[in-house]
């Protein structure tokens, strides 16, 4: 990983997770990563509660500190985020549905609760913030929407939501469960999420601003962990059972990469990836991002570790 705001990738509580992303010896392709069972335990030590937030400063901030050319800036990420969110916990259940076996289950289960705090997160700072003028949890989505570029819903609404689809009405398709998990834990959740959360959190605390939202947003990281390294575990049992899942794995991301890059990118930006966002450049934020989905691959087996 770079080295940017590198005391919050060691921080134990994420290391705790066994993500190989926040682990120097997944480039020689080791981790010793949890069992299913121990990442439900760990879920049950790393609970936190949106209620238990303060918005006050953030407010001020918002309207006070942060000017308008910035705060709409500022709105690609979060709305990335929010509509996100959203969408994941929605398809996270035909997707625990299929899980082989119950612990795999069990933890799911854990997962789509998480995915709805997060909602519930970003709905409460973007009402008690004021980030927008609409009403209502399905309002704000709607309106936050508007600030994506097209192939974030290629990446959720297509290609996503094909597997899962799948896996509603044929639940012992092993390999749509492994491309999904794929598209999901190791793109979306790994490469995506991950990276935006790492930049932007760090992006504020540089800043001073938005304290309640980097409080809230670091506990929304370590949750994405936790299941980034359930899908980490999980492609790598697949994968040394059966070639035909390593080759689901590639498929998935040959298919997805693309769409994952452009996703990275706010449709406002020039394309030119000398751009900056939250004080880096596209360049930097789609290394950090491969270096990560590279760590979790050779982890998994399908790099050559190093």
């Amino acid at each position: 990983m770079p080295d940017t705001a590198g005391s919050r990738t060691a921080r134990v509580d994420f290391r705790a997770t066994s993500d190989p992303a926040l682990l120097e010896s997944a480039d020689r392709g080791e981790a010793n990563l949890l069992t299913y069972r121990e990442l439900y335990s760990l879920w049950e030590r790393q609970q936190w509660a949106v209620q238990d937030l303060d918005f006050t400063q953030d407010r001020i901030d918002w309207h006070e500190r942060i000017g308008a050319d910035e705060r709409y800036a500022r709105m690609y990420g979060l709305s990335s985020f929010f509509v996100g969110e959203q969408r994941v916990t929605a398809e996270l259940g035909p997707m625990m549905r299929a899980a082989p076996s119950e612990d795999m289950r069990i933890f799911l289960s854990t997962q789509i609760a998480d995915e709805a705090r997060h909602v519930a997160f970003f709905d409460r700072f973007y009402s008690e913030v004021g980030v927008l003028h609409a009403d209502g949890l399905d309002e704000r989505l709607a309106e936050t929407s508007e600030h994506l570029n097209p192939e974030f819903g290629v990446l959720f609404d297509e290609l996503l939501k094909r597997r899962v689809d799948r896996l509603a009405v044929e639940p012992e398709d092993l390999e749509a469960l492994v491309e999904a998990v794929t598209i999901y834990h190791m793109v979306i959740e790994g490469m995506l999420a991950l990276t935006g959360q790492h930049f932007i959190i760090d992006y504020n605390e540089r800043e001073g601003t938005l304290p309640a939202f980097v409080e809230g947003f670091t506990n929304v990281a370590r949750d994405e962990h936790r299941h980034v390294a359930f899908g980490a575990r999980f492609l790598r049992e697949l994968a040394r059972e059966d070639p035909r899942h390593v080759t689901a794995i590639q498929r998935a991301l040959g298919e997805v990469a693309p769409i994952a890059e452009a996703v990275l990118k706010p449709k406002w930006a020039p394309d030119d990836d000398a751009v900056e966002l939250f004080g880096v450049t596209i360049a930097e934020t789609r290394a950090f991002a491969l270096k990560a989905l590279e760590r979790r691959m050779k982890v998994i087996g399908l790099v050559a570790a190093a």
